[in-house]
């Protein structure tokens, strides 16, 4: 049996300064032998239109030129800029092993004022036709190159479903006919009928998932596809969809049919799928049975670029799920397993809360009890920031290393939101509701201001090593003593592969000694990865001199 045994020793930063010496270009690598796990995975989330522009050429159509409220319109973000992000290596050095975008498919081309000025669809929840990409974003080839070059890189693409709604109705955009949608009552969320049949906000429209009922295609996408010349070959292709699977031509299964071909198409990994606790939840238990069909389909069709032997990975936005319901989210009159035949995982909005107000040692050891048991097989996404959760860990990036160890160190997936690493601020002056939380990759930040620097250099160091040792997300906790704060190790196995790992929180700056005879033998030659001292274990322990406060240890 192959065994690669790996500890780490990471503190908990109330400062840190940045190692003078280099990295080992290693670091910047996936190694070989170390199997992508998502219940460990390192994903990094972004708006599609915020992150970077790589074609200035597309940042205007449809005639999207009103003057908006303080970041609610089109920035110019898109599909070839982050292509170009991935080039670049910027993923790979940051330990990103999975990126999930915002929805790319068409949205309304007229803009809503709900008292806030003027928004268009910048964020990609308000879809007008889903079968086409926004050219915003860009083409159906900058997809294709985009999930290419990324899966030469080892990094998994997640696209964003939404299925409970069309964009609102605007001058440019007429409402959906009734068989498809209701407009009304608004949701009231204080039971489950309240939370589903009903529409999310004033004036956007519901899909009627609930309904069985053959219905015919909108006639703005039918006038649509006609202009656009291919009309015919989409009713080809929903004839031959209907057929396969038997299901009526209801709103949902068109909708299902739509983002299933990103799937056969494109070869996309997985979809994070959007407000779905506004939806019957056997609408994903259907939903997912046709994207393992599309993956299947793929694969079969692509042997060459298959990565793994992964399943397709869905992962829910239940607003409001914490991991202490384990499987279960409680509408108050009813509770919902929506793992079941359904999600991988789940967004974990307890997150947060949970490092705020616990002690890094009951906060890990809580996740761990719950991963590893009651919620054995699925997992959680964590997140400490996001684009629509007004109350973030830091919005002010007053402690922007702490972040990253609460993120990075916890068990479970782990969601870096794009500008987390470099302290992108969340408090924007003049801006309205969510879009305080939108601004633009600050770039230029990271390019000339050395504290941004110095930020980024420590989320890469920590989210390479997640990257490469899948037992810091997905193993088993198991705490350790130790004189010199709180250590712990974690321990994965898959197959022939096993993957130790041990974690020290709350140690001192410059020296320091740690009892790793749990895991090392005498004599063997460890290697840290923060700073890339190499230090040999001796009487069951390792003695070093670091300027930070946190130190990464592996076999050498």
């Amino acid at each position: 049996m192959k065994y690669l045994i790996v500890a780490t020793l990471i503190l908990s930063l109330v400062s840190c300064k940045s190692e003078k010496k280099e990295q080992d270009s290693s670091m910047t690598t996936i190694k070989a032998d170390t199997p992508f796990v998502w219940e460990g995975a390192n994903l990094y989330f972004l708006l599609t239109d915020r992150f970077n522009n790589g074609d200035t050429s597309n940042d205007v159509n449809f005639d999207r030129t009103e003057r908006t409220g303080k970041l609610r319109g089109f920035e110019g973000g898109d599909i070839k800029g982050i292509t170009q992000k991935i080039q670049e290596g910027y993923f790979t050095k940051l330990g990103i092993n999975a990126i999930w975008m915002t929805p790319i498919v068409e949205q309304i081309h007229g803009g809503t004022d709900e008292g806030t000025g003027i928004t268009y669809g910048f964020h990609g929840y308000w879809a007008k036709d889903w079968t086409a990409i926004d050219p915003n974003y860009g083409t159906k080839e900058d997809l294709h190159e985009l999930v290419q070059v990324a899966h030469e890189k080892g990094i998994r693409i997640l696209l964003d479903a939404v299925v409970n709604h069309t964009g609102p109705v605007t001058k440019k955009d007429p409402v959906w006919p009734d068989s498809w949608v209701r407009t009304g009552p608004q949701c009231k969320y204080d039971n489950y009928e309240n939370t589903i049949t009903c529409t999310l906000v004033k004036n956007l429209p519901d899909i009627k998932t609930e309904s069985d009922e053959n219905v015919e295609l909108p006639p703005q996408l039918v006038e649509k596809w006609k202009a656009e010349g291919r009309y015919e070959q989409e009713i080809k292709e929903l004839d031959a969809f209907f057929e396969r699977t038997g299901y009526p031509r209801a709103p949902r299964f068109y909708i299902m049919k739509w983002l299933t071909d990103y799937i056969t198409e494109f070869g996309i990994d997985g979809y994070r799928v959007d407000t779905v606790k506004h939806t019957e939840e056997s609408v994903w238990q259907e939903f997912k049975v046709e994207c393992d069909y599309a993956f299947a389909e793929w694969k079969k069709s692509n042997p060459d670029k298959v990565l793994d032997d992964n399943a397709f990975y869905l992962v829910g936005e239940v607003y409001g799920y914490g991991i202490s319901g384990e499987q279960y989210y409680d509408f108050g009159d009813k509770k919902v397993n929506y793992f079941d035949k359904a999600f991988t995982s789940l967004i974990n909005f307890e997150f947060k809360w949970n490092a705020k107000q616990m002690p890094i040692g009951d906060f890990f050891k809580k996740y761990d009890s719950i991963l590893q048991n009651g919620m054995k097989d699925y997992g959680v996404l964590n997140y400490l920031s996001s684009h629509d959760d007004g109350q973030p860990f830091d919005a002010s990036r007053e402690q922007p290393f702490e972040t990253a160890n609460f993120l990075l160190l916890a068990p479970g997936t782990s969601q870096v939101y794009y500008g987390d690493e470099s302290a992108r601020s969340l408090v924007i002056d003049g801006t309205v509701g969510d879009a305080t939380l939108r601004s633009f990759m600050n770039w230029e930040a990271i390019a000339s201001d050395e504290k941004t620097k110095e930020v980024l250099a420590h989320w890469q160091k920590l989210g390479q090593f997640r990257r490469d040792h899948p037992a810091l997300g997905a193993g088993k906790h198991k705490e350790l003593e130790s004189g010199n704060g709180f250590v712990f190790s974690r321990t994965y196995t898959k197959g022939d592969y096993e993957d130790i790992v041990v974690v020290g929180t709350q140690l001192p700056e410059g020296q320091k000694e740690l009892d790793v005879s749990q895991v090392f033998e005498d004599g063997i030659t460890l290697k840290d990865a923060y700073s890339g001292q190499e230090i040999v274990v001796e009487k069951g322990k390792v003695a070093m001199n670091s300027d930070s406060t946190v130190v990464l240890l592996e076999k050498k």
